[in-house]
């Protein structure tokens, strides 16, 4: 893991295969799919989506940053709320705070193996933010469309490192991640933001329209199970629809940088009471 600065900061991204021991990520994996066993009520039943963001007129998504809360496939409910789809692939993700609520969550997020890796990314303070479980279930699996994690989490300077840590083979069938290397060289593209406007329903707004990329910048990253990928906070990046019959389960966490470092009071997703959690000392 030593290398990885120098290589981070060229492509803005860096694999470390066998991350995570197969076993270690069949334990979180089953951790996951526990969470489909106990879905909440049809009323309650909210849809995450990239592309249409109503979650931004949803009071749930904005106070789902210290719970664990689930998110539904659009296209696996109705419009009551019923399931169209088997409860096992009906989810989109589970997030926010599964890295510090959830026992085995929490374990792996502050292992040994993730410190070390902030450390050599001259991380001095670094805290988690977020975490998620993204299921990318077979069929219904939806795109991610292209984006920068720091648009949503945004600190100053910009220091945010995402951990995207592969449960499942991720191909360019099952939908892997795509990323556009160097493009973490070109700012912050445009910000997710709390909307000012009081009378507004949207509660969330994005300050500009999003920016054109060009496909042909980037690359398919498919990786094996117990791969991290580590992504840095303005590297452009998204996911296809899963159209293939297997599904491409991750988790992923977010770490921001608390030493000179300030975090967004703009931003959807705001600290706990004791803000969040630090790395190095949990």
């Amino acid at each position: 893991m030593k290398d990885i600065r120098s290589q981070f900061e060229k492509n803005g991204f860096v694999v470390l295969e066998d991350f995570f021991q197969p076993e270690e990520i069949d334990e979180l994996k089953s951790c996951g799919e526990e969470f489909t066993t106990n879905l909440p009520p049809e009323n309650e039943r909210k849809v995450f989506s990239t592309i249409e963001l109503q979650q931004s007129k949803d009071k749930y998504f904005l106070d789902s940053g210290n719970k664990i809360s689930v998110f539904f496939e659009a296209e696996a409910l109705d419009d009551n709320g019923k399931l169209k789809v088997h409860p096992r692939v009906s989810l989109n993700k589970v997030g926010h705070a599964l890295h510090w609520l959830h026992p085995t969550f929490k374990k792996y997020t502050f292992d040994e193996r993730v410190k070390e890796a902030a450390f050599q990314l001259d991380y001095q303070e670094p805290a988690i933010c977020q975490s998620m479980y993204i299921y990318k279930n077979p069929g219904i699996g939806s795109e991610v469309i292209m984006h920068q994690d720091a648009t949503y989490l945004y600190t100053e300077p910009v220091k945010l490192v995402g951990f995207w840590i592969a449960l499942e083979d991720a191909t360019q069938e099952n939908g892997c991640l795509w990323i556009a290397p160097g493009s973490h060289k070109s700012g912050v593209h445009r910000r997710y933001v709390r909307n000012k406007d009081s009378e507004s329903k949207e509660l969330l707004v994005y300050d500009r329209a999003a920016p054109c990329y060009q496909l042909s910048n980037f690359r398919p990253v498919p990786v094996s199970k117990g791969t991290c990928i580590l992504l840095h906070g303005q590297v452009v990046h998204f996911s296809h629809p899963n159209k293939n019959d297997k599904s491409r389960h991750a988790y992923t966490f977010h770490v921001i940088e608390t030493q000179h470092t300030s975090y967004s009071k703009e931003n959807w997703l705001q600290p706990p009471p004791g803000g969040f959690p630090k790395l190095y000392r949990n």
